[in-house]
C-alpha cells in the first residue's frame, strides 16, 4: 500500500480485501456493511392503500334466512318451515349486531323481517284455524227452507192476510223469524223445530222427581227438535245449538235449567243421514215473549224461529 503522502484522496484497498478511504490527511475506517447498504424503501402511510373491511357474514346470513322464512310464513301449507327459520334469523341478527365487520345494517334488516314475518305467520295460522273450524263445525252458509204449505182451504187462507215483513228483513232473521217446522240447514246439519211448549212446568215436574220447580217469576219452555247429520263420517248432535232470545234481548241457554226430560236430546253420535229427536228445557221470565235461535254447527250462522 502506498504511503499517505504519496496517496491522493480516495478509496484504497488495505491489502486484506477491505477498503479504506484517504482524505489527504488521514485514513478513515471502512464503514460497516449494514451502514453502506441502501436504505430499504418504506411506504408513506398517507400513500398506503386502505385496508378492505371485513364483511359481517352473519348479518348477511340472518337477512337471507329471515327473507326465506317470511316467504314460507305467508304460505298456509308451509307455515312450519317459516316458524323454524324466523326464530333462527332473529337470533342470528341479534348476534351479528355485536360482531365486527361492515354492513351491519343487514343484521337490522334480518331482525325487522323476522319480527314482521312472525306476525304475518300468526295471522295466516289463525286464518287457517278459523277456516278449518268453519269447515268442521260450521258447514257453510245456513239456509232456511219453508215448511210444506198447510192443507187449509184457499178461501180461509185468503181471509187471513199475512203480515208483511220488512223488505230488508231476510227470512229466518230476528226481524223476520221463520215459523215452526222450518228446516234450518247447512252442508253438515239439518235442524227442524217440531214444537214449542210455552208452559212446560208440568212436563219438567213429571219427567224427574229431582227436577227443581221454576223459580218465582219464571217458567219452563220446552222445545222439541230434530237434527240430521249430512256431513262425512260422523259427528255429535250436541254440535247443534239451540237457545231462546227474549223480547228484552236476553239469551236463555239450555244449560241454565239443569233438568232431566224423558225425551231429552242426548249426545248421540250420528253418521251421514242419521237423525235424532229430543227436547230441551229453557227457564224464561214470566211475561216475556221469545224466539228460538238455531245454529246448525258451532260456527254456523244463526236463524230464528217464531213459536
Amino acid at each position: 500500500m502506498t504511503t499517505p503522502t504519496e496517496t491522493p484522496a480516495g478509496w484504497y484497498d488495505d491489502g486484506s480485501g477491505r477498503q479504506r478511504w484517504w482524505d489527504g490527511q488521514q485514513w478513515g475506517n471502512f464503514a460497516d456493511e449494514a451502514e453502506t447498504r441502501a436504505p430499504v424503501a418504506t411506504l408513506n402511510p398517507a400513500t398506503e392503500p386502505p385496508t378492505k373491511k371485513k364483511i359481517n357474514v352473519l348479518a348477511l346470513v340472518s337477512a337471507i334466512v329471515a327473507a326465506v322464512g317470511f316467504i314460507f310464513a305467508c304460505i298456509p301449507g308451509a307455515l312450519i318451515v317459516g316458524w323454524i327459520l324466523l326464530p333462527i334469523a332473529f337470533v342470528l341478527s341479534i348476534v351479528s349486531l355485536f360482531l365486527k365487520g361492515d354492513k351491519k345494517w343487514l343484521g337490522i334488516v334480518g331482525l325487522i323481517v323476522s319480527i314482521i314475518g312472525t306476525i304475518v305467520g300468526v295471522v295466516v295460522f289463525l286464518g287457517v284455524i278459523a277456516s278449518a273450524a268453519n269447515d268442521a263445525f260450521g258447514g257453510g252458509d245456513t239456509t232456511v227452507s219453508q215448511p210444506a204449505e198447510s192443507e187449509q182451504p184457499e178461501e180461509e187462507a185468503a181471509e187471513e192476510p199475512a203480515e208483511e215483513a220488512p223488505a230488508e228483513a231476510v227470512q229466518g232473521s230476528r226481524d223476520n223469524p221463520a215459523p215452526v217446522g222450518t228446516e234450518i240447514s247447512n252442508s253438515n246439519w239439518s235442524v227442524v223445530v217440531n214444537s214449542v211448549n210455552p208452559d212446560g212446568n208440568a212436563v219438567v215436574s213429571e219427567a224427574n222427581q229431582f227436577n227443581e220447580p221454576a223459580p218465582a217469576g219464571s217458567h219452563y219452555v220446552i222445545v222439541n227438535y230434530t237434527v240430521t247429520y249430512k256431513g262425512a263420517d260422523s259427528s255429535y248432535a250436541a254440535e247443534v245449538m239451540l237457545d231462546l232470545v227474549t223480547s228484552t234481548g236476553n239469551v236463555v241457554n239450555g244449560y241454565d235449567a239443569l233438568v232431566v226430560l224423558t225425551d231429552g236430546m242426548g249426545l248421540d253420535e250420528l253418521y251421514t243421514d242419521a237423525s235424532a229427536t229430543g227436547s230441551q228445557a229453557f227457564l224464561v221470565p214470566d211475561g216475556e215473549t221469545f224466539l228460538v235461535r238455531v245454529q246448525p254447527g258451532i260456527l254456523a250462522d244463526e236463524a230464528f224461529i217464531q213459536p
